[in-house]
């Protein structure tokens, strides 16, 4: 039985092909494998198209199977090809006998998700996964289809975020073997930045570069995806921001050959002290001054140049609301939403791992977001690799408070929860960011805004 696999991109608008691009795939003599389409009127026009001008071949889109010039929807239906039992279902279930199973139900990306979807599948039929590669807002269909024989073993696995047309031989294994989670996350990045900017019209990037790593690893993102050229930053330092900073951002901008200007917001901050506060306090209302100043600048810049802002802050900040509204939480994207600070470093140090792309003193220094003298993150948060433990155990693992209290003290943990549950009124503000774990807080995780409570 020939059968041949094609891992292609869909639109997500109507979740169909492009038919120009599509109708080149069609003259295959044996099976022909596609992802699953939205199930609509312009779809089914194209299965007819498809069932009139090739009446002998046979073609199945998802749970569609085009066959001897007809269609039929076979959604937990077995059919037969070439003398087998071919079962396609949008779930898997063990139980079912047939000679070929088809799994068409997309999956969107999360960290690992494919290599345990392929540890947790057992199969006695030849089998197939086939997934297709799109961007769904904050959800990414990375591909990554594959292929186990009635033996359970792996005989096909298609790249991420890569179109791919491969044709089956259920006789010959292959050794399973996986990118690490660095460089799968990279690659996801880099396909939803680009995606998103040639679905919505973006040509180029803008972003603020503070010399800390989350605006470091967002713009080598956005350097690696579209290009140096079409990613612009601005140093927007304050009274408060250190020449390490700016010499940090420096090294980065010559490193990876990006353009910047700086523009200080000291004098912007005094005018409004001046002839709005009337009275310096050193207060939080202050400190987040100096954040709404930066995202007035360089919403301007978006606004007026055309270019897309991108936001840059991390999950552990998302969690527990360490963002300033309308300041740096301004943008219309943001790459590393889903990334706790604790993966923004490894997949910075993954990044160098072949020599110093972003510059080592941005790793190696202690975080700070310099709205006070000598200010730190930890000032006001516990250590990051406590936080987003706790974050990974309360949200990912979905840990009750009595588990995670046997680990780390009781006090911090409640504090780190109200945190949790105060902060959603900023989340349902922030922009879109890209989901890269099951539980994500810009996609399913929703706390309630009135939580008086907790």
């Amino acid at each position: 039985m020939n059968i041949k696999v094609f891992q292609i991109k869909l639109k997500y608008a109507d979740f169909t092909f492009n038919e120009t691009v599509l109708d080149k795939y069609l003259e295959y003599n044996g099976l022909s494998v596609f992802p699953s389409l939205k199930f609509s009127k312009k779809s089914f026009d194209y299965y007819e198209k498809v069932a009139q001008k090739f009446p002998d071949k046979t073609f199945i889109f998802g749970t569609i199977l085009v066959q001897n010039g007809k269609i039929f929807d076979i959604k937990n239906e077995y059919f037969e090809y070439d003398n087998k039992k071919i079962y396609v279902s949008e779930k898997y279930s063990e139980s079912i006998k047939c000679d070929l199973y088809i799994l068409v139900k997309n999956n969107y990306f999360t960290m690992n998700g494919t290599e345990a979807l392929i540890e947790n599948i057992t199969t006695h039929s030849n089998f197939i996964l086939i997934n297709p590669i799109m961007m769904a807002d904050e959800n990414i269909y990375a591909g990554q289809s594959f292929a186990k024989n009635k033996n359970n073993e792996l005989v096909m696995k298609l790249p991420l975020c890569e179109e791919a047309i491969v044709e089956i031989n259920f006789n010959n294994a292959i050794e399973e073997t996986y990118e690490c989670t660095e460089e799968q996350v990279y690659k996801v990045l880099k396909f939803a930045l680009k995606e998103y900017m040639e679905n919505c019209g973006f040509k180029k990037v803008i972003l603020g570069l503070s010399g800390g790593i989350d605006s470091a690893l967002t713009a080598v993102l956005a350097k690696d995806s579209i290009g140096a050229e079409n990613v612009h930053t601005i140093m927007l330092p304050s009274m408060y921001s250190s020449k390490g900073s700016i010499d940090d951002s420096l090294k980065l901008v010559e490193n990876i050959d990006i353009s910047t200007e700086e523009i200080s917001i000291t004098p912007l901050f005094n005018c409004f002290m001046e002839n709005v506060a009337k009275e310096n306090k050193g207060d939080l209302a202050e400190e987040n001054l100096q954040s709404r100043i930066r995202g007035l600048i360089l919403m301007f810049k978006s606004n007026r140049d055309g270019y897309l802002l991108l936001s840059t802050g991390n999950k552990s900040e998302v969690a527990t609301g360490y963002g300033t509204l309308y300041g740096d939480m301004c943008g219309g994207l943001n790459l590393i939403a889903d990334l706790t600070k604790t993966n923004v470093y490894k997949l910075s140090k993954w990044i160098n791992r072949d020599g110093e792309i972003i510059p080592q003193n941005i790793i190696d220094k202690a975080p700070s977001a310099e709205l006070r003298p000598n200010q730190k993150d930890q000032d006001s948060l516990p250590d990051y690799n406590i936080l987003d433990d706790i974050i990974e155990m309360f949200f990912e693992q979905e840990l009750a408070l009595e588990d995670i209290y046997t680990k780390y003290d009781k006090t911090l943990v409640d504090n780190l929860i109200k945190k949790f549950y105060h902060n959603e009124f900023k989340r349902r503000q922030a922009c879109l960011g890209i989901r890269l774990t099951e539980n994500a807080f810009c996609s399913n995780i929703k706390l309630p805004i009135t939580a008086k409570d907790f």
